[in-house]
């Protein structure tokens, strides 16, 4: 078995993906590591929407040109009507689902699966593309799939990680 933190350190983003179609019953097991991911008050303000069919995939790549050939692309979304909403205005829904697309993320890789995190978009392409509702903020697409052969992590920016002491303050 496979500690988290040597599964987080080997997991890269693939940005090519084999023919090898996704498995329903992998899919799903994906979709629940979003349903235990933690939210704000537990108020779960996000939504995926699985792309997968050629017309879907067709709308992915009209609003982006990183799909990466991915047969499967999931659309995460915030619910912004569902949000949690901190004392100073902050609304937690974009964050809770940042979240969300790290565990499916992490679950994936454990399951074989590669994906990419992507925001190389505008959002209001998104919205009209797919027809969301206006209180559904796009928050990123997660393209998944089987790496392809020769895919591989990228070179010079996979292991490039600032120290603990650039990033950590111990007070």
């Amino acid at each position: 078995m496979t500690t988290f933190l040597e599964l987080a350190q080997s997991r890269y983003s693939v940005r090519k993906y084999s023919d090898k179609p996704v498995e329903k019953e992998k899919l799903e097991q994906i979709l629940k590591a979003a349903q235990a991911a933690p939210t704000a008050c537990n108020y779960q303000p996000w939504r995926v929407s699985v792309l997968q069919s050629p017309e879907a995939i067709a709308k992915v790549r009209g609003v982006t040109r990183y799909a990466f050939n991915a047969p499967v692309v999931l659309l995460i979304c915030a619910n912004m009507d569902e949000s949690w909403v901190g004392p100073d205005g902050h609304y937690a829904a974009p964050t809770d689902a940042a979240i969300v697309i790290t565990h499916m993320m992490m679950e994936a890789w454990d399951l074989g699966i590669g994906s990419c995190w992507v925001r190389g978009f505008n959002k209001n392409d998104i919205s009209r593309a797919f027809g969301l509702p206006d209180n559904l903020e796009p928050v990123a697409f997660l393209p998944l799939g089987y790496p392809a052969e020769g895919s591989h992590p990228a070179k010079g920016w996979h292991d490039k990680r600032k120290s603990l002491e650039e990033t950590v303050e111990w007070l």
